[in-house]
């Protein structure tokens, strides 16, 4: 009784419990705003790498990760704060959407959440902050949509584009130093595509030796296998068959099985038995009138020395990857029986060798029956440097192939964020109540981009972006950061451009977060389910 008349009645079970109003508010402000700081020292060309360690600190076998990719760095760290999953959430989904933009993205929300703190602390009601951020977001979105550049009609300017995206991107990663020597490989790569949406047909194959420098794009398709013993290392126009299916015959399939016999002989007619339906099961094979055999498991002797008699090439245990890519590179279907072979597909390419990458013999597949196909073969001195390679590669590789489907551009270097919260300060005129505060403080968020890109650089930050916020006033709305001489200049001479598409998921992204978390006012917490035993 006398509980009940201080605390009133107890709802939640034994270890549940929940935070209410200013608290929740500002435990979900914190961890979003933390998650924010934890990547930015990583935004724009001179971001600072992460040292990603195992949990418990791993052992000498363990594997240390050293990146600056957001994304990366986000989906590695344990969080307990529920807010700040809501940010993870959308640099994981912005890495799966367009590649690029993954720290951009969070560090934009966290500003956002920073700046609508100060104002909830003001007793300003959040639905009122969500109103403004609302009205700014359309002004920034209305000025992003006029500012961008579309050359997808004209295939030398659109390609001159995809090299000066490609290079942007690559950037702010490992590969900068080598950026324009990749940048040409990967929009080579995407452009094979004939924008077809299956980026499987670009392959990216690590290589540790060499420089980085010594990668290269190969047409056609690169298998990480050799080809069987006593089988022809080269052959012309092959008619190729993709199997997943057992060629072992010397195994009981049944698990604990026992067979017992009463003499060598009936083990002979055992053995004889297992032959014979292997060789027919060859047989049936060869009657696909195939001359290259890829089997995802493994093939025996026997079956193997059968298919040597029959002049097939066998290639044996290409993994599943290697399988399913293999099959839509060469146009072919995986088959695991073979009754039918009018109804089985077989793939085609001219050409099918043994070649040495490094010291690894790998086998190369030439004019594939599709002729995207195409494999990047990245070198490097250490793992983790083909890791991080191929990290940024990916990046790459996604922003063009989003850009190829959405062909239109905008300047880069902190320039669209200028001019968007440029945008939002004129639109403020229209607004009337406290909502005009709420959206300059939107506008002072995606100020805060340029901001954080040249304090990373080491450079004066107020003074540079106050120049760049005089340079917008007067309309030149390509003009951004310039990192090598440390002043702004004009991005479109410059040839600093980035995705629209990325860039307006980054600004749509982050402004739905922050949203979503200025909303919360209680933090339910469940007690931990008891296990027995």
């Amino acid at each position: 009784m006398h509980k009940a008349l201080l605390g009133g009645p107890e709802i939640y079970k034994e270890g549940a419990g929940e935070d209410k109003g200013e608290l929740a508010r500002l435990q979900a402000f914190i961890g979003a705003i933390a998650i924010g700081d934890l990547v930015k020292s990583t935004l724009g060309p001179k971001g600072m790498d992460k040292i990603l360690q195992p949990a418990g600190g791993g052992g000498p076998t363990s594997n240390a990760t050293v990146t600056n990719d957001g994304a990366t760095i986000l989906k590695s760290v344990w969080i307990d704060n529920p807010a700040a999953r809501i940010l993870v959430d959308i640099s994981k989904t912005q890495d799966q959407e367009c590649g690029d933009g993954t720290t951009s993205v969070v560090v934009l929300a966290a500003e956002m959440l920073r700046n609508a703190q100060t104002l909830v602390e003001q007793k300003m009601h959040p639905q009122v902050i969500i109103r403004g951020y609302r009205f700014a977001l359309a002004a920034a979105r209305a000025q992003l949509e006029a500012l961008a550049m579309d050359n997808g009609k004209d295939p030398a300017k659109f390609r001159e584009d995809l090299l000066r995206i490609a290079r942007t991107t690559l950037s702010s990663k490992l590969l900068q130093h080598e950026k324009d020597h990749f940048a040409t490989l990967a929009v080579d790569a995407v452009l094979r595509l004939g924008g077809k949406p299956n980026l499987d047909y670009i392959q990216v194959l690590k290589k540790a030796g060499g420089s980085l420098k010594d990668s290269f794009l190969e047409e056609g398709f690169i298998l990480e296998k050799r080809i069987g013993v006593g089988h022809k290392k080269v052959l012309e126009d092959c008619k190729v068959l993709v199997a997943n299916c057992q060629m072992d015959t010397d195994k009981i399939k049944i698990y604990g099985a026992r067979v017992k016999v009463d003499s060598l002989e009936a083990v002979a007619e055992i053995e004889q038995a297992e032959k014979d339906k292997m060789k027919k099961k060859i047989e049936k094979i060869v009657d696909h009138k195939c001359n290259v055999f890829i089997n995802r498991q493994l093939i025996y002797n026997y079956p193997d020395q059968l298919l040597k008699e029959a002049g097939v090439m066998a290639i044996e245990h290409s993994d599943f990857d290697g399988s399913e890519r293999l099959a839509a590179v060469l146009g072919a279907d995986i088959a695991s029986t073979f009754e039918n072979p009018e109804m089985t597909v077989l793939g085609s390419c001219k050409r099918i060798e043994e070649i040495m990458i490094g010291e690894d013999k790998v086998i190369k597949f030439s004019g594939c029956s599709k002729g995207e196909a195409c494999t990047i073969v990245l070198r490097g001195s250490s793992q983790h440097v083909l890791d991080e390679a191929e990290r940024s590669l990916h990046d790459a590789l996604a922003v063009l192939y989003q850009t190829v489907q959405e062909t239109r551009v905008v300047w880069g270097g902190g320039s669209m964020e200028m001019a968007m919260a440029q945008a939002v300060q004129q639109k403020l005129t229209e607004v009337g109540g406290k909502e005009s505060v709420a959206m300059e403080s939107f506008g002072k968020a995606l100020m805060q981009i340029p901001v954080i890109l040249a304090d990373n650089a080491g450079l004066d930050s107020a003074e540079l972006v106050g120049q760049l916020r005089a340079a917008h006033a007067k309309g030149q709305n390509s003009f951004g950061l310039e990192f090598n001489n440390g002043t702004i200049a004009d991005m479109s001479q410059l040839g600093i451009m980035e995705s629209f598409r990325s860039k307006m998921s980054q600004l749509c992204s982050a402004a739905e977060a922050a949203e979503m978390i200025i909303r919360v006012d209680d933090i339910i917490k469940n007690a931990p389910r008891q296990r027995d035993g």
